[in-house]
């Protein structure tokens, strides 16, 4: 017999994972259902930064001048795939519309919002799993190779300051004092100490995972297809086990929310903007931070198992095949910053990050169901924000006032 407190997670990367959690402490039984392993998708590969700083969203001021020239820029971070304009014209229109100043501000105040609450979401959560292993709080250096690029920076520097977002400016020499690995072509860097990472986003994720089973949690491996209605809106998923009885339905699968919100008559402008990483294996040099390069749209991290560069937004289909001279174009850039990172990378790989032009994500009810939450779209920050939306989509679940204003994360927002 079902618990009259039964809940259903959709998506094991680290939003469903911290979901599911929540849910659990508000008193629900909860079951997780993901199609592969729980965090192997974009959960796993991106940068580990916990981006408490980043309010900052992609469009902003002046960006219509940038897009077309990058589009065409061999070594641009900005990729389309030319089969997937068709579709993707709607969500770069958008897109552009959220570079205008007024909407920049709102974005960033909406996105703060979420992320000056990074650590409270996570707390309890790391605190249970004992993860703390995988969390390292050296903060974060955002470098800059010409003094053009850091007066570039300056609006977005501006708006972080706005939003309580301490920085200190370095010029290049301090900049190699705090982290001796870095390039002479480094003149200016930012240090932002409130910038944590974890040392292996999977294992993080997986720890997680395994506390949320420790407490009673149940993890289906399935691919949920569809949905079976009765009176009160969906009442089985549908999937490649064979149907299951759901109560209650969190939808946080990540770029593929899109079409199962779309089967619950809610369509949302949701885009898989793929990113890549390589990994350097046992490297000669060990970096003492994260790195963020300004001039390079690239991120450097210490991982546990060597060190890892991110970077890259290339719109096209979540399941086309991947263009690994895109992660190769990353490696050089790691080197040229990183001098010490030599030879080819061990490893590469590519995932789709979930993201919407506004660069905020969907935490709601969904308008059309009322036993259906959703709980995705966090692009470029779904680490930072997991345990935060973990924690609002349980209250929403459990009818409690919610701890932040969700209007600006509405599902029909759009």
């Amino acid at each position: 017999m079902k618990s009259e407190r039964d809940a259903t997670v959709i998506g094991a990367g680290i939003v469903g994972v911290c979901s599911a959690l929540h849910l659990q402490r508000e008193g629900f039984r909860v079951r997780l259902i993901e199609r592969g392993e729980p965090g192997k998708a974009a959960s796993f590969g991106n940068s580990g930064n916990f981006g408490v700083a980043s309010c900052v969203p992609f469009a902003v001021p002046g960006v219509l001048k940038k897009v077309p020239r990058m589009l065409f820029d061999p070594n641009s971070p900005l990729k389309l795939r030319w089969s997937h304009v068709p579709r993707a014209l709607p969500w770069f229109l958008r897109f552009i519309a959220s570079a205008r100043p007024s909407r920049v501000e709102s974005i960033a105040a909406a996105r703060s919002s979420l992320l000056q609450h990074t650590r409270a979401g996570y707390a309890p959560l790391i605190e249970s799993a004992g993860a703390e292993k995988w969390i390292d709080d050296s903060g974060l250096l955002t470098t800059f190779e010409s003094e053009a690029a850091f007066r570039d920076a300056a609006y977005a520097m501006a708006l972080r300051r706005r939003h309580g977002i301490h920085m200190d400016v370095l010029d290049g020499n301090e900049a190699r004092q705090m982290e001796p690995a870095l390039s002479d072509k480094v003149v200016r860097a930012v240090s932002i100490p409130a910038v944590a990472h974890t040392i292996d986003p999977l294992r993080f994720t997986e720890a997680l995972a395994a506390d949320f089973v420790r407490r009673g949690g149940e993890i289906v491996n399935a691919e949920v297809r569809g949905f079976e209605f009765g009176d009160a809106g969906p009442s089985k998923l549908l999937t490649d086990r064979g149907p299951m009885a759901v109560d209650r339905i969190v939808i946080a699968a990540g770029v593929w929310s899109r079409t199962l919100a779309a089967q619950l008559g809610t369509a949302v402008p949701l885009e898989a903007e793929r990113g890549y990483h390589v990994m350097f294996a046992n490297p000669p040099t060990r970096l003492r931070r994260a790195i963020m390069s300004a001039d390079r749209n690239i991120a450097v991290t210490h991982m546990a198992e060597g060190i890892r560069a991110t970077g890259i937004a290339e719109f096209a289909a979540p399941d086309a095949p991947a263009n690994m001279a895109n992660a190769r174009m990353i490696a050089r850039h790691a080197r040229a910053l990183v001098p010490g990172l030599m030879g080819e990378p061990t490893s590469q790989w590519m995932g789709p990050r979930p993201s919407h032009p506004d660069s905020k994500p969907v935490i709601a009810r969904s308008p059309r169901h009322a036993n259906v939450f959703f709980a995705f779209g966090h692009d470029h920050i779904g680490l930072a924000l997991a345990g935060i939306t973990g924690k609002l989509v349980a209250e929403l679940v459990a009818e409690k006032p919610p701890s932040i204003d969700l209007e600006p994360f509405r599902a029909d927002r759009f």
